[in-house]
């Protein structure tokens, strides 16, 4: 596979092109670039450029609103809520994002919903920039059907990501994870099937639950949740905070979210923010402290998202970086 070296500063250049010549915004095309590059940056490559032709398309065909503007609303001193009214995720989330650290400084802790967007791909981009500005963040959001329940064969709820991010002491994120509470994320399903490379045992099932290590069978079928019940569990509790709590659509009738055609995701996230001032930071930062020093003599072990430098230049597949170029060329 052929591959080239391509820095983060022209993969966002290129992608907002793309997104500008396909309808949308300036302001909400540099949005989606920054989550693009920043996904790119850290080896996220599921949630960089291989969205960007489905993003250009979906505003062709109006899945996706590129000029949507986002409301903000404060129903209470603890609570921010933002419409996104169909259009990106990014956006709506950068509407609220300051309002939503006020209160959670104002009182403690803030419950922030992003309601009626596109897919907002990575998790960790939104949790990771609360704790940039030294809060506590925990993140989550649906997405269309491809989780079966355990001894189930039918899709119930989506790959449901689940986040969280951790401040430092010095505006930097001490660590932080960002998962799909289903086995393996979709992505990995479809890439591997796009291949004809095998899949572990445990990751899906048949149309008619059974395990299997056949990529398109599980396309056909239902992803696994991660720990079995105990996955499936907390993709439930997403899909009560991110759709419940917000309004958006429940992951059976969120449609597939790449295809060009057909109606809007209309996804929710939701995010629970804590200022750790509210409880003594030095609580935080001793447990932090703890937990490193733990792992000081274990060279190999590291907690997950900690001393992370996001790279400046990538590999991206030529062929890939071929097609978003002639997209903002259009």
């Amino acid at each position: 596979m052929s591959m080239t070296k391509v820095p983060i500063g022209e993969i966002e250049q290129t992608t907002h092109r793309a997104l500008v010549a396909h309808g949308a915004d300036d302001d909400v095309a540099a949005a989606v670039a920054k989550a693009v590059g920043v996904a790119e940056s850290v080896g996220n490559t599921i949630c960089g450029l291989y969205y960007v032709e489905s993003y250009c398309s979906q505003l062709v065909t109006g899945r996706v609103d590129g000029q949507a503007q986002p409301s903000v609303t404060q129903p209470r001193p603890g609570a921010v809520v933002v419409d996104g009214h169909m259009g990106f995720a990014q956006p709506a989330f950068d509407a609220g994002f300051g309002q939503a650290c006020d209160a959670a400084r104002t009182n403690g802790v803030c419950g922030f919903a992003v309601a009626h967007t596109h897919t907002c791909t990575s998790l960790g981009y939104f949790t990771e920039q609360f704790a940039k500005a030294g809060l506590l963040a925990i993140g989550t959001t649906n997405a269309s059907p491809r989780v079966a329940p355990p001894g189930g064969h039918r899709p119930l709820l989506g790959t449901n990501p689940f986040a969280m991010a951790v401040p430092g002491e010095s505006g930097e994120v001490a660590f932080q994870f960002d998962f799909a509470t289903s086995a393996v994320a979709l992505g990995t399903i479809t890439k591997a099937a796009a291949v004809g490379q095998e899949l572990p045992l445990g990751w899906a099932v048949d149309s008619e639950g059974t395990p299997t290590t056949d990529p398109q069978a599980a396309v056909g079928g239902s992803l696994a949740s991660a720990a079995g019940y105990k996955g499936f569990g907390i993709g439930l509790l997403v899909e009560v905070l991110a759709a419940g709590l917000t309004g958006s659509n429940p992951s059976v009738d969120v449609p597939a979210l790449k295809a060009p055609e057909g109606p809007p995701h209309d996804l929710g996230q939701f995010y629970l923010v804590i200022d750790p001032d509210t409880y003594g930071r030095d609580k935080l930062s001793r447990i932090i402290s703890v937990l490193m020093s733990e792992l000081a003599d274990q060279p190999d072990a590291r907690l997950p998202g900690s001393n992370r430098t996001p790279a400046t230049t990538v590999e991206v597949e030529t062929d890939l970086w071929a097609m978003i170029t002639a997209l903002g060329n259009r």
